[in-house]
């Protein structure tokens, strides 16, 4: 069986948050085409949410509005939220317990920041044998900084979106996913 996993859509990566990302209302808002087409289907969805206990943290602090889940993909009463401190979500969390609770055999994968929580969390998916789509459309990042160069933000998505394709995961339009 199929669930959604939505991972890390926080306050703090939308507009006026403390780490904003490029384009995280489109994403959040595909992101949540999905959950609404998960839970009218009936299958399951999986919430993660970072909480960063970090010395020196300064986004995603738990109690904080940055560090809730952002409205657009807000959880329902009953479907579970993996709260992490680390970028792989699977990391000392009961995820991969929840996940064979439900009887999970495949994630559709969901979520902010693709070149970090999302690429290390659907690499580990694959550690636990577990098949993986991404939903590329329905995910963000931001520009990072390397060696004084910066790399686009549209560039760090698809590098990292091109290398887990194949090997990590199923990539997919989050349309096309719905389309079947």
């Amino acid at each position: 069986m199929k669930a959604l996993l939505l991972i890390d859509i926080q306050n703090d990566y939308f507009p006026g948050g403390n780490c904003e990302l490029t384009d995280p209302v489109q994403a959040g808002r595909l992101a949540a085409v999905a959950l609404a087409w998960f839970r009218q289907a009936g299958l399951p969805v999986i919430h993660v949410q970072h909480a960063n206990t970090s010395p020196g943290a300064t986004y995603l602090l738990p109690g904080t509005f940055g560090g809730d889940i952002h409205e657009l993909v807000a959880p329902m009463p009953g479907e579970p939220v993996i709260i992490k401190h680390a970028p792989n979500s699977f990391y000392q969390t009961d995820l991969l317990d929840v996940i064979r609770q439900l009887d999970v055999t495949e994630l559709v994968v969901a979520g902010m920041m693709t070149h970090m929580c999302v690429d290390t969390t659907v690499r580990a998916a694959k550690d636990h044998q577990l098949p993986a789509t991404l939903l590329h459309d329905a995910c963000a990042t931001k520009n990072l900084t390397f060696n004084g160069v910066t790399i686009p933000a549209a560039q760090v998505q698809a590098a990292f979106i091109a290398s887990l394709q194949g090997m990590f995961a199923q990539v997919v339009a989050t349309g096309d996913f719905i389309a079947g």
